[in-house]
């Protein structure tokens, strides 16, 4: 991932209203649940033996989730509800979905996640500026079937979700916001542990 930045996807300058959303750029992305409710389940220290990796988790498809506890990084993790759980299965499937889509590192808090998503087209050629209304194959396109899968899961259900209306999303312009960014995206949990939710959950570089 991080050769990108050097072949690909080193981004200049750009006002947010002139960028594409579809085009080639590493996204990082915050999406909140309504009202900061703690529907994803709740951040505890680690110590069980059942927690694994982020990285153990995707390469082991073949077990149930429903018996998976999954570690974000060495101090805490969370402790998933069946709605984090799906909401983390989700995240793994938009390349799926979306073929043009690279993840990279993420992770599921009791009220948000934080993700970041490489967009990767080497074919396009046609530069198309953000826009309101109907959109498709582009950040906005791949976050509301991301959003709708889970809210989809939970009606079908009978589990109370819903997610706050908008999103938050950057893009990663160097390879040193790049690092700072995964530096925050795997330090999530223990800052929740250590300071509770009364910590600023936007990225500042």
């Amino acid at each position: 991932m991080e050769g990108k930045y050097r072949n690909k996807y080193n981004i200049s300058s750009s006002r947010l209203s002139n960028w594409d959303y579809g085009s080639n750029g590493i996204y990082f992305v915050t999406i909140c649940t309504k009202d900061r409710v703690h529907y994803f389940g709740e951040i505890g220290e680690i110590g069980n033996a059942d927690v694994q990796s982020v990285s153990e988790a995707q390469s082991s498809e073949t077990q149930s989730s429903e018996t998976q506890s999954l570690e974000t990084q060495s101090i805490a993790s969370l402790r998933m509800t069946e709605i984090g759980e799906v909401a983390f299965n989700n995240w793994l499937n938009i390349p799926a979905f979306h073929p043009y889509v690279e993840l990279d590192d993420f992770v599921i808090m009791p009220d948000h996640m934080h993700g970041i998503l490489f967009i990767n087209k080497p074919d396009k050629t046609i530069w198309e500026l953000n826009k309101f209304g109907a959109q498709s194959k582009n950040l906005a396109s791949i976050l509301r079937g991301y959003k709708s899968s889970v809210k989809t899961y939970a009606t079908t259900n009978d589990i109370e979700f819903s997610w706050q209306s908008r999103y938050y999303d950057r893009i990663i312009r160097n390879e040193k916001e790049y690092h700072n960014i995964k530096g925050y995206i795997k330090n999530n949990p223990d800052q929740w542990f250590q300071n509770g939710d009364n910590f600023e959950n936007l990225f500042n570089p």
